[in-house]
This record gives structure tokens, sequence and C-alpha cells, in this order.
């Protein structure tokens, strides 16, 4: 389901898929070099925090008791929990993305929102802020940051590409793109005003 590379040592990578276990790979010696265990169903994307001492994990679990399970935190070299607590709200999160710049990380929702948190510990939510506008609806929208994370962007199971002021939330533009579900949308970074969006049939469109 999910691959994410070391941010330090590029020859280690983390995936995720439909097991209770996130394995970290040396694609040197092609060996399994750590394990955790999530005990969970399925993990649907893996973020790896600033300096890679630690990383969050995000799972499909969502019931009234799997606020521990949600989103976790590990420790990349003791493969501990380091916080189980972060995200109390009952739906899954299928898409995490690290803010470049600032202290920060948000997590795409099936509530239809994007939620902020600290990516220090103990993560706490910043309940004052969400991105409203676009729709999930349980397919795998991915969300991103802008190179100097002044702007966030996310598809919508609608087909819409929806760009959000990062620091007060605000929608800036909504660009409708594709006619099947926007799946991703990604900003150039050195082109301005240049991204590139994805949908549901594979069909990829670059705009100005």
């Amino acid at each position: 389901m999910c691959v994410v590379l070391h941010p330090s040592n590029p020859e280690v990578f983390l995936c995720g898929g439909y097991s209770s276990v996130v394995k970290a790979w040396d694609s040197r010696s092609c060996k399994v070099v750590k394990a955790y265990k999530a005990g969970i169903q399925q993990t649907l994307d893996i973020l790896f925090l600033r300096g890679g001492v630690n990383f969050i994990t995000s799972s499909d679990c969502v019931s009234r008791d799997s606020a521990d399970r949600t989103l976790v935190a590990w420790d990349y070299e003791t493969t501990a929990k380091v916080s189980n607590q972060i995200y109390q709200e009952r739906y899954t999160c299928p898409s995490l993305a690290l803010h470049p710049l600032e202290e920060s990380f948000v997590a795409q929702t099936n509530g239809n929102y994007v939620a902020v948190f600290s990516s220090q510990q103990p993560y706490r939510m910043n309940k004052r802020r969400r991105y409203e506008g676009h729709k999930v609806e349980g397919y795998a929208v991915q969300c991103e940051f802008s190179l100097d994370g002044s702007i966030l962007a996310s598809g919508s199971s609608t087909g819409s590409a929806h760009f959000y002021d990062y620091h007060n939330a605000r929608s800036l533009h909504t660009l409708h793109a594709h006619s099947n579900p926007c799946l991703c949308v990604s900003q150039h970074p050195v082109l301005p005003a240049t991204a590139a969006t994805c949908d549901w049939a594979g069909e990829i469109k670059v705009w100005h």
C-alpha cells in the first residue's frame, strides 16, 4: 500500500500493506532489518518526521475503540510506539504530508477535511484549523504542500483540485480538473502556478 525512503539513509525503506506489521528493508541486502508490530489490518500511509528519528503510520482502523491505532508515532531505531493518542476522531486518514519548513504535518481524513498536527511530541491536533471544501469518500486522495509551505493542495473524489492557504485554512482556488476522482495534486517546485493532477482512471494533466 505504501513505501517511503528513510530521509537520511536512502538504502533503507519502510513499507506497509495488508498486514499488521510495518517492515523496514535494506535494499543492499534485500533483508528486513526492523519490524513494527502495529496490530492493525492495513497501513494506508507512512510519514517520516524531520530527521528520520520518528515516523507516523496511518491505518484503516475506524471504530469506537480504535483511536489508539488510527495514527501512531514510532521510534525508528527501537521500533517502540512513541504515541498512539494522536487523532481521536472516527475517520481513517489515507494520506499524510510533512510541512517543508514548520514543525507540523497534515492528515487527509475521510471526514472530508485535512487535519493539521504538531510534528513534535505530543503530536497534538490543531482543533481550530482544518481544511474543508473537498470530498474524500473512501478514495486514497492525497494532499501536498507547495515548496515554501504556504499552499496546501488536495484532490477530491468529485474530480476537482483544491488549493488552500496553509496558515488560515482559507480556500484559494478550486480547479475542475477531472471527470473521475482526482487522487493527487502536485505543485511544481520551480515553475510558479504550475501543478500536475491525476485521476482514478489514470489520466495525468499539467496545469498553469
